[in-house]
């Protein structure tokens, strides 16, 4: 007994919206957009909400300020705050209200206007009185201490971390809504400015506009919008500290925890996965999340991505959307995974659609590889 309501919620809509630049609107104007565009998509409007989940970048209030934008008056407004892993945990609250009855209609959405408002990576995080001294640059500095560490203890090299950004890229030029498409080598990334050592610009995340929304339900009802819903299979969440200076080791996230969870109540393990999408704020995190997730062992994720194995036409696709790296990160990425995660299953993906994705892996991580959550969506044919 899992207790988590396997296969009995489904997502029956998912958007993006406003991706790369959208100068002259505000982050909730963009949220807004992409919320509505959601629901028309299932013949639902603001009114059939009932359960609205939302964090935005510069709001602490946004579920009551965002219900109001819709004029809705919700039963439950979700606002929890983990960094980009806080929409799957907004899909995990949702899944257990629709399954108890409590609401029918779940609303999950995220807007910001990072790029067009400040032109660069806007961190609410603050060093705490042990790093503060040292001035790091948050939240590249945390990542490089990581990526640092996973160098010095299995030898992991700057080359096989650029595979990781060149594999990205190789996902965004199939993908028409991608803001960086252009070609990319590893000798590119390696010769990038340096931004922490030693991760360079190109092993850095996007600073982008953007909005994703998705409409969530219960199963029973699902069938009725939309031919083929994502059932949420499973979703589990583990948090193990605020400061990376905390971490009991570098190279290991809670994904370990959240991971192994969130496939136990699914019923499935990492190699029945057609596609894989992964928060990939740094390259590094990439390699982290492939080991503690269980798609390879400790230590060895730059063998396991070297040779363009999670690139366009590799062995496991992931991040087919071209990821944080190359496609869109507008201060928070999570919901972004949830969508390319659905486009996948339902075979919506366009040029970039893997053949016969029926499962798919959506993970999420907040703060400074502080909050991990992970979510197995499938067809209905995997319930």
């Amino acid at each position: 007994m899992t207790g988590f309501p396997r296969g009995r919620t489904a997502i029956v809509s998912a958007v993006t919206h406003g991706m790369g630049e959208t100068p002259g609107f505000h982050e909730t104007d963009l949220a807004a957009a992409a919320a509505v565009k959601a629901l028309k998509k299932v013949g639902l409007t603001p009114a059939d909400v009932d359960g609205l989940w939302i964090a935005q970048p510069t709001d602490m209030l946004a579920g009551l300020s965002f219900a109001q934008y819709l004029g809705i008056h919700p039963r439950i407004t979700g606002n929890n705050r983990v960094g980009g892993s806080s929409f799957l945990t907004h899909m995990h609250e949702a899944a257990l209200a629709l399954d108890a009855g409590l609401i029918d209609v779940a609303l999950i959405a995220y807007g910001s206007n990072q790029r067009s408002s400040t032109g660069k990576l806007v961190s609410t995080a603050r060093p705490d009185p042990w790093d503060g001294p040292y001035k790091p640059v948050l939240p590249v500095a945390a990542y490089a201490f990581a990526a640092a560490r996973h160098m010095h203890q299995y030898g992991t090299t700057p080359e096989q971390l650029a595979e990781v950004a060149v594999a990205a890229r190789g996902w965004a030029k199939l993908n028409p809504d991608a803001f960086m498409r252009g070609d990319l080598t590893v000798d590119d990334v390696l010769s990038a400015r340096r931004v922490a050592d030693p991760l360079g610009v190109r092993d850095c995340c996007l600073v982008t506009d953007g909005a994703a929304a998705i409409v969530m339900t219960r199963a029973d009802r699902a069938k009725d919008l939309t031919e083929v819903p994502a059932h949420v299979l499973g979703i589990a969440a583990a948090t193990t500290h605020m400061q990376v200076s905390s971490m009991a080791d570098l190279t290991v996230s809670a994904a370990a925890e959240s991971g192994p969870r969130a496939m136990a109540q699914a019923g499935v393990k990492p190699s029945d996965f057609d596609v894989v999408e992964l928060y990939d704020a740094f390259s590094i995190n990439t390699l982290l999340f492939l080991e503690d997730l269980g798609f390879c062992k400790k230590g060895e994720g730059g063998a396991f991505v070297s040779g363009g194995r999670i690139a366009p036409g590799g062995e496991l696709p992931v991040n087919t959307n071209g990821g944080g790296l190359s496609c869109v990160h507008p201060g928070m990425y999570g919901l972004f995974t949830v969508v390319e995660a659905v486009e996948q299953i339902t075979g919506a993906a366009g040029e970039r659609q893997v053949e016969g994705a029926k499962l798919a892996l959506s993970h999420a991580n907040g703060g400074f590889l502080s909050s991990q959550v992970t979510a197995v969506l499938g067809a209905p044919e995997t319930v």
